[in-house]
């Protein structure tokens, strides 16, 4: 029976520890911190997203204390107590009401606040399904998130919709903590780090128009009440004059640090694109493809794509958009004994599962085809999880605590003997 290539494994191992602690938010929170000063009344923290539990401890390690805090983060994210902070976990990628209960609480401890008060707003992605104060119902909100999802819909046309149905979103966080003033720090997991896009800009101003949401709807045959279109023709916030933003970290960084952390194994690394936006099988493909191009030199090639693609669920499986690409390019890397593709997202979770992503290698699709499973069925059902799993390609990382998108990456190494 086939197995997989360890010694590749182990430098696939290696590289992705590597490379996620290179862009953990603490040193990039605390560098933002480092010069703050308050306007002499209360300092309020209210951290959301997938990182959110991780850069307000280190916020509160920085500033010494705040007066109040919420932190809101994926459940299993919390990774202990913070002083002054309620740690509070909910639902993703479909937001729940422990969300929208925590929402409450952050509005109400920034509500009554004086101009001479701060609120230090530390956002990361996740935070459009775990910061929600829906202007529908709850039931509603989470049906549509579902339709965005199985549709295929990047995250900005996801954005686009969510922040007009939201009492939160497209600014209107900020114009709730007014007039206190808040200093956001943003992680980016958002192509371009637009400030309006992530988390769906709770304290940025809206760029986005009514129109192009009215696109999006027709576009995917979205489904909606009244209540919600009617919501979709409501204009967001254009302009606010109490926020002041700094972005701390993004995939660019985690493309560069892969970069490093290859050259050290003695890889030439080239970064193929820090915008991926594509199918997640188109992805797979692709890598394999520039693999199979390669593969007659005699070099330790590594090449590295930055982003997040999509995926159209039309199957019943289980998996996620990184795992998907890996298994995608597992057909076309098929032989190969020294070539491998793997995929993962930085904050450990892809899709509703336990993984960051997916591993596949030259011995994959025999593996796979000793086990009974056929790589194109498996696809088809979007059960790239199964699939990974039996063929021991699954990438574990567990919450890590940053949240800057997706790397795909596709090593060559003639140096490798099996």
């Amino acid at each position: 029976m086939k197995k997989m290539n360890m010694l590749l494994r182990e430098k696939v191992n290696h590289m992705i520890e590597e490379s996620l602690a290179e862009v953990m938010p603490d040193n990039a929170v605390e560098k933002a911190l480092k010069n703050f000063h308050g306007a002499g009344g209360r300092t309020v923290l209210v951290a959301a997203g997938k990182a959110a539990w991780q850069m307000a401890a280190a916020a509160v390690r920085v500033l010494g204390h705040v007066d109040d805090g919420i932190v809101i983060t994926k459940y299993g994210h919390v990774k202990g107590k913070i002083p002054g902070v309620d740690c509070r976990e909910a639902g993703h990628p479909v937001p729940d009401e422990n969300g929208f209960t925590a929402t409450k609480m952050a509005l109400q401890k920034v509500s009554n606040l004086h101009e001479n008060d701060t609120v230090i707003f530390l956002l990361s992605g996740g935070g459009s399904a775990l910061f929600e104060n829906p202007l529908i119902s709850g039931e509603e909100l989470q049906d549509i998130t579902r339709q965005l999802l199985a549709c295929g819909a990047d995250i900005v046309e996801m954005n686009i919709i969510r922040k007009r149905l939201s009492g939160v979103k497209g600014g209107r966080f900020a114009l709730a903590c007014m007039p206190a003033q808040v200093y956001a720090v943003v992680l980016s997991d958002i192509l371009g780090d637009p400030l309006d896009m992530i988390a769906s800009g709770p304290a940025y101003p809206d760029s986005s128009t009514c129109d192009q949401a009215k696109y999006i709807l027709a576009k995917y045959d979205l489904k909606l009440s009244e209540k919600a279109v009617a919501l979709l023709q409501q204009e967001t916030p254009k302009n606010l004059t109490n926020v002041t933003t700094r972005i701390t970290g993004s995939v660019r960084e985690l493309c560069r640090a892969v970069e490093r952390s290859a050259q050290k194994l003695g890889f030439e690394p080239v970064i193929l694109t820090e915008e991926l936006c594509c199918e997640a099988r188109e992805a797979g493909s692709m890598m394999a493809s520039i693999l199979r191009t390669h593969a007659k030199e005699d070099r330790k090639l590594c090449y590295i794509a930055g982003g997040e693609t999509v995926v159209h669920l039309v199957g019943r499986g289980k998996g996620g958009r990184n795992q998907e690409l890996a298994l995608a390019a597992a057909p076309g890397i098929a032989g190969m004994k020294n070539a491998c593709v793997f995929s993962f997202g930085s904050d450990g979770t892809d899709g509703p599962t336990d993984a960051a992503g997916g591993y596949v290698d030259g011995e994959t699709v025999e593996l796979l085809r000793d086990k009974g499973l056929d790589v194109f069925q498996t696809l088809q059902n979007n059960d790239s999880y199964t699939a990974l799993k039996a063929a021991d390609g699954l990438i574990i990382t567990g919450p890590t605590g940053t949240n800057v998108n997706d790397v795909t990456v596709a090593l060559f190494d003639y140096e490798i003997d099996m």
